[in-house]
């Protein structure tokens, strides 16, 4: 059984239901579930490191039930978090790097806008006019807005896909304009060292997902705020992780 919570759409400000998970058939309670999830997705740390550290809290835990969790859920807990954020920006910033999978290179695509929200990722094994033009529109569909402007490096393959998809979108190309995407790879280059690389690209493709959208939460702009307006900023995030995954909005026992 599911239950719903009440959200604010912050885009237009209305109402509106959202759907927490269900935990219908596991006997570990909401909070263990979802904290296990958050700490994996949040911090560098394997599935046995986390199974250690439930277990100095008490909780016994094995690191497969850990791993379980993950696949499960994180992709529902990424998904409701981006359901909150408001609409992206204006001005987008696109960048793809190379990433190993099973000892081979493939290419994680990226795009923020203009306050470093994650847009969307994706796993390709190319950077070519196709790869581009395969992200263009799996942006456009998933935003549901059109930029004002992108922002990219020198790649042709930008420039071929922007004139196919997005014409009348301005275009700017420079190597130095496009540092907010590139430092958006470095937690994920954090997670790949830990991880010691990724083993297919499917999967590659299902934790990058779940982790642009977990990790961020988690990760304010921390030197844009005092520590009074930090932790009451942490506070509010861990308030929303709690509704979104269903710790704070279970119904009444009957």
């Amino acid at each position: 059984m599911t239950w719903d919570d009440l959200r604010v759409d912050h885009a237009g400000g209305a109402v509106v239901k959202s759907r927490s998970p269900s935990y219908k058939g596991h006997r570990y309670p909401v909070e263990i579930i979802s904290h296990c999830v958050r700490l994996y997705h949040r911090f560098p740390l394997s599935f046995r490191e986390v199974e250690e550290l439930m277990l100095e809290r008490g909780v016994v835990v094995s690191y497969e039930t850990v791993r379980r969790w993950c696949l499960k859920f994180a992709q529902t807990y990424a998904g409701a978090l981006r359901r909150r954020q408001p609409r992206p920006g204006d001005k987008w910033h696109l960048d793809e790097v190379f990433i190993k999978i099973n000892g081979e290179r493939r290419y994680l695509w990226r795009a923020v806008d203009q306050d470093g929200t994650v847009l969307d990722i994706l796993v390709q094994d190319r950077r070519d006019k196709a790869a581009a033009r395969r992200f263009f529109r799996r942006l456009l569909k998933k935003t549901g807005a059109v930029p004002r402007v992108i922002v990219t490096d020198k790649l042709r393959s930008y420039g071929a896909a922007h004139r196919e998809v997005m014409p009348s979108v301005e275009h700017r190309q420079s190597r130095y304009l496009n540092n907010r995407a590139e430092n958006s790879h470095q937690p994920t280059r954090q997670r790949e060292h830990a991880m010691k690389g990724f083993r297919s690209t499917g999967g590659a493709q299902r934790f990058l997902s779940a982790f642009s959208g977990i990790s961020p939460h988690f990760r304010p702009r921390r030197h844009l705020m005092t520590a009074p307006d930090h932790r009451a900023e942490m506070a509010i995030r861990f308030a929303i992780w709690d509704q979104v995954t269903g710790v704070t909005s279970q119904p009444a026992a009957a």
